[in-house]
């Protein structure tokens, strides 16, 4: 059966604790970054599932507990540290994780039926100590390993060592046995002769025969022949196996050479690719909301400043139109304002009254005293209410060309969430992502990206429109201010908005990896205790790149820039929270591992994706995360919104833009027939259900 490599990467990372990271990779043996603690395992395709787990607690253990110590190298063979670390270790491993002995002992008895040590046959006895004691302690159960009385001290040292200095100690104590041995043995064995026979004294030079005795032998020649050839390959046998070096430990490369044999050939095997989240100060990309406005009412000043141009005609900005919409905007939202108000303080209460607690107290009721005969509930009783949590919300607004045709229709659903929040006392943050800002101070080259991490271009930005810590008096001004912008951008209007305010790509990935600094923050600096996360764009985000290593050849050194996910089999690793997450580097996929990892990472905050899409790529995104029915188009048509549970987001909501608009007034004209009422009215009342339909849901998210 072949093993899975996902499930035996998972038992790898249990294994290893959240001090370690590992990584499956096509490479011959296991690697441990002692720097970056990187365990770097390799994939034995050829291992049966008994001995990959072996194998993966084994590795483990040298990386949990093998330290980076080598100063007894000069004194003492390696293999010999190794015959006696390795026994520590898996001690240790089966210590603190007592499941793994069933793994040990299956996988080594699977080892020593398939004689993975090439043992059978040979004669124990006749090896040295430190490959039976290697031998003792991995296939000891299943094989006879003789010992004098002397060695089974040694034995049982190796079986006492608790630490790596224990190891190193019994390794160099072996090392020495087992020298003093052989030493020993050549004092007492004989030289060898150059002809192969044991003597004290030099052979001299061999003489020749007499012609005669040639002649004799004539006759046996081709028998003699057939015999000498046996005798030398016999003796090339011999003189092989007495060349080995008698220190070798013939089982410790076994081991790693049968190791090796079970990963395969490594040569065409498919890419492997780990990605981690970058270490960087993202106060970099943020443009707070002080600076928005301060550039801002620079440009509204400039645009009412007259301009008097090369035809002598001067030209003054007119905000009358856009200022205008928004008043009457807002009084027309005041209602939908209401309502979220009124659906989440009522949901508020409804969960703290199921939370309440109700306990009886010692004070007697006396409302209750003329009861006594037959009521034994006399006492007073408390209810106490649990306290609600303090919520806040985070906007990200796409500010992508694409959002042109509805990006004041998006704005108008924010507004709603904006006031909504000024009247709950909720906390609140209004970003809206880009690529498009002008700032000629700042330089990504100045942030030392590690390899493999992604990348966080350097004209991306975060424009803090909106926020909760802005002053009263200045709010309504700063509504205006991002609603010029906006109206600007979707009507022809008679003045310029300010250029750094245009839109531009949709980085909405770079906007996802910021959140990881900015909730915490956010959570700190109001004393929140949960945070919901509104996400509204209309498309796909752009791609990210990643850091990697390439050569300058101008100044002959190594350097980081920035590269495409060139791996065939790409991961993202999160050190913090233990996972990993496998992932295509393409299209939507990605944004929505960012998202599943960024929902791990605070497991308190909603994320609620509202999707802007046209008639028809509604069903395009709703066939994306589940199998539309005829059903479920009737329900689209319908709603004119789909509900997604199955993606990155907690809820993603795909509504068609076409109908995010409540401007929908009930206006008639004057004598107009009953059948004209009735629609216009019906119109109007449709136009707000669906706000209403989806805030609603959205409250329950909140609360």
């Amino acid at each position: 059966m072949a093993v899975n490599y996902e499930i035996k990467s998972q038992l790898a990372k249990l294994l290893a604790t959240e001090d370690l990271v590992v990584e499956n990779r096509h490479v011959e043996t296991a690697q441990f970054n002692v720097e970056t603690r990187v365990l770097t395992l390799p994939m034995w395709k050829r291992a049966s599932e008994t001995v990959y787990d072996l194998l993966v607690g084994h590795e483990v253990g040298h990386a949990l507990f093998t330290p980076d110590d080598w100063s007894w190298e000069d004194r003492i063979p390696q293999q010999f540290v190794n015959v006696t670390e390795d026994a520590r270790i898996e001690k240790l491993m089966k210590r603190r994780y007592p499941g793994l002995s069933k793994s040990f002992y299956q996988g080594y008895k699977e080892m020593s039926d398939n004689d993975f040590f090439e043992v059978d046959g040979k004669d124990l006895s006749k090896m040295n100590l430190a490959d039976r004691i290697n031998l003792q302690f991995k296939i000891g159960n299943f094989i006879d390993v003789p010992f004098s009385e002397k060695e089974m001290e040694f034995v049982e040292m190796v079986g006492d060592s608790e630490t790596f200095g224990d190891a190193v100690l019994v390794a160099e104590l072996i090392y020495k046995y087992c020298k003093d041995q052989i030493e020993n043995q050549e004092k007492l064995t004989p030289a060898p002769t150059p002809n192969g026979e044991k003597g004290d004294s030099i052979q001299g030079p061999k003489q020749s025969q007499p012609k005669s005795e040639q002649q004799d032998s004539d006759e046996d020649s081709e028998e003699s022949e057939e015999d000498g050839q046996e005798e030398q390959q016999n003796e090339s046998a011999d003189s092989t196996e007495s060349q080995a070096d008698p220190l070798e430990v013939q089982t410790d490369d076994r081991f790693n050479e049968g190791a090796k044999d079970l990963v395969g050939n490594t040569e065409n095997a498919t890419e492997m690719g780990y990605f981690e989240m970058p270490e960087f100060d993202v106060n970099k990309y943020i443009i707070s909301n002080e600076r928005v406005h301060q550039e801002l009412d620079a440009q509204w000043e400039k645009e009412l400043t007259p301009l008097v141009d090369a035809y002598g005609d001067t030209h003054v900005g007119d905000f009358g139109w856009a200022d205008d919409q928004y008043k009457k905007f807002k009084k027309n939202a005041q209602r939908e304002v209401n309502f979220l108000v009124k659906e989440f303080e009522c949901k508020k209460s409804a969960d703290a009254y199921a939370r309440a607690a109700t306990s009886r107290t010692g004070v007697l009721d006396c409302t209750k005293l003329h009861t006594y005969k037959y009521n034994e509930d006399l006492f007073k009783k408390v209810t106490t209410l649990p306290d609600g949590k303090n919520h806040g919300l985070i906007f990200l607004l796409d500010w992508s060309g694409s959002m042109a045709e509805c990006i004041l229709d998006t704005l108008k659903q924010v507004f709603n969430l904006v006031w909504f929040c000024n009247k709950a006392n909720i906390p609140f943050e209004l970003y809206a992502f880009t690529n498009s800002y002008l700032d000629e101070h700042r330089s990504c080259h100045n942030i030392d990206w590690k390899e493999n991490t992604f990348w966080i271009s350097n004209d991306f930005s975060l424009l803090n429109l909106l926020s909760s810590t802005c002053k009263a008096k200045d709010f309504e001004k700063q509504m205006l201010n991002v609603w010029r912008s906006v109206f600007g951008i979707r009507n022809f209007v008679n003045y310029h908005i300010h250029p750094s305010y245009n839109l531009s790509g949709t980085p909405l990935n770079e906007a996802i990896v910021c959140l990881h600094k900015i909730i915490p923050a956010f959570k700190k600096n109001n004393g929140l205790q949960k945070v919901q996360c509104l996400v509204l764009t209309d498309g796909e985000a752009n791609s990210m790149p990643v850091a990697k290593k390439y050569y300058n050849s101008f100044r002959e050194q190594w350097e980081v820039g920035t590269g495409h996910v060139y791996a065939e089999k790409s991961f993202l690793r999160n050190r913090k929270t233990g996972m990993t997450y496998k992932f295509s580097y393409e299209y939507y996929q990605f944004t929505e591992v960012l998202l599943t990892d960024l929902r791990a990472t605070f497991p308190d905050t909603n994320l609620i994706g509202i999707r802007i899409a046209g008639h028809r790529d509604i069903y395009t995104f709703a066939r994306r995360y589940n199998f539309v029915s005829d059903k479920m188009i009737k329900e689209i048509k319908k709603e004119k919104f789909v509900s997604i549970d199955n993606s990155g987001y907690t809820k993603y909501f795909g509504l068609i833009s076409q109908n995010l608009s409540n401007d929908v007034e009930f206006d008639v004209e004057e004598g107009a027939s009953k059948t004209k009422i009735k629609t216009a009215f019906a119109k109007n009342l449709k136009s707000k259900s669906l706000n209403k339909k989806v805030l609603s849901q959205f409250m329950d998210l909140v609360c």
